[in-house]
């Protein structure tokens, strides 16, 4: 498509592009000109071309994408959590906790009164906050506690704070896909780290930082999608790498935190100077919570606090006192417990089914099960529906191209075991037919 620009400063050549895409001649996904056949087009130096590209990318228009080059932003849509409402089918793929092993928050909501809250008051309920700095006391000493609506608004917030469009961001490979949308969104690179069995990789990391990150998003354990959890050993090699430098942003979402069956290992080496733990209620009280405690280094406690000015001031202290009455009812406590060793116990279940049919699965920690396929996830996805079933494909959750293609995730703590059992045949029989399909392929 040959495209009119004209322009021979950076901020002529950036206004005829934007003209462009107000007129509709540029859509979104649609790719520009390389820096070198613009500037050649044009007589002008390189880096004109890229100061002007740059100014675009500030303004979020367009988007870098490595090797992928420069496109009009907008193009790709990210997946979302949740289940399917309008569905007919049973829906495996939701990541959403228990909603009957949710607590009922009633005869709490009947003792959290008290007086109203004012302007210009402090922002964290007192009640909360004693109770929050025991829970956040497994992060560095030099603490300030955040509540933010949320753990996705921590994150935004927190890049936001450090961070300016076109910066580089390390995220999981495969990643959550709210990170995955908080980032494009923000206008950031994402930079993938790939995930093991042991979480966020040595390797991976250090290139991303030798790419330039500012910023390190990981889950510290269940890591959504893969299940996976920081061992000792790997958060400290994690650390050795991070040692040299102390002022790359490192967020640790622990979302399962109070549900997780393994110990909380973190990436926060003790002179590390710009971090953030973020710990969320919605696993276990709801999605409908929308209450996170973030403790961070004081600096980023005082940026964060100013991201919160200029909109949300501050949690409702409603929703705070009512988290606090929760969190510290002993029989809340106890089912909380409860849910976390039920959502063990059902996806190790079902990983004994399908090892036991052929298709050996690791459970992992969290909601949700990360399933190897022989085939590709999307063809078998296709097959699940045939049969009934809506899974989701690995493939929405990665950066890159990984193995992920030949994934499923899987949410079947909801299950009983005639569901779980008869779940498993129709994967197995759908696994089957996809392979069948894709040699038939092959043979024509």
């Amino acid at each position: 498509m040959a495209l009119d620009i004209t322009g021979t400063t950076a901020a002529e050549i950036a206004d005829s592009l934007r003209d462009l895409l107000q007129r509709g001649a540029l859509r979104p996904g649609d790719a520009l000109p390389s820096v070198r056949s613009l500037a050649d087009e044009l007589g002008v130096n390189r880096n004109t071309a890229v100061a002007a590209y740059r100014q675009l990318t500030q303004a979020g228009l367009v988007e870098t994408r490595g090797r992928g080059g420069t496109r009009v932003s907008g193009a790709t849509p990210v997946a979302q959590e949740g289940f399917a409402w309008d569905s007919v089918l049973r829906d495996v793929g939701t990541g959403n906790p228990d909603p009957d092993l949710i607590p009922d928050p009633s005869s709490a909501l009947a003792r959290m009164g008290g007086r109203p809250v004012l302007y210009g008051e402090p922002v964290i309920d007192p009640g909360l906050e004693t109770w929050a700095q025991e829970w956040m006391s497994d992060s560095p000493a030099d603490r300030r506690l955040t509540i933010t609506s949320g753990a996705a608004d921590a994150v935004e917030r927190l890049l936001a704070q450090a961070l300016t469009r076109d910066d580089a961001v390390a995220l999981e490979d495969p990643c959550f896909l709210t990170s995955i949308h908080t980032v494009r969104l923000g206008g950031y690179r994402a930079i993938p780290v790939a995930v093991d069995d042991e979480g966020m990789t040595v390797a991976g990391l250090r290139a991303a930082i030798d790419q330039g990150v500012r910023a390190v998003v990981c889950t510290p354990r269940a890591q959504n999608p893969t299940g996976a959890s920081l061992t000792p050993e790997r958060a400290a090699a994690l650390r050795a790498v991070l040692v040299d430098h102390p002022y790359v942003l490192v967020i640790e979402d622990d979302h399962f935190s109070m549900l997780s069956r393994m110990p909380y290992q973190s990436l926060i080496g003790p002179d590390h100077r710009r971090w953030a733990v973020v710990r969320s209620v919605s696993k276990f009280l709801g999605p409908d919570m929308c209450l996170a405690v973030t403790a961070s280094d004081p600096e980023t406690a005082d940026r964060l606090a100013m991201r919160l000015t200029p909109g949300t001031t501050w949690v409702s202290h409603l929703l705070q006192r009512l988290v606090h009455a929760l969190v510290t009812d002993r029989d809340v406590i106890d089912q909380i417990s409860a849910a976390g060793a039920h959502y063990a116990d059902r996806n190790d279940a079902f990983a004994e089914i399908l090892t036991a049919r052929g298709l050996p699965v690791s459970p992992g920690d969290g909601l949700s099960l990360w399933v190897p396929l022989p085939a590709p996830a999307r063809a078998v996805s296709e097959q699940l529906m045939r049969r009934g079933w809506l899974a989701r494909s690995g493939e929405d959750f990665v950066l890159s191209e990984l193995e992920a293609s030949r994934r499923l995730r899987v949410t079947v703590h909801d299950l009983d075991d005639d569901a779980a059992e008869q779940l498993a045949d129709d994967l197995l029989a759908s696994v089957d037919a996809a392979r069948g399909r894709a040699a038939l392929r092959e043979v024509g």
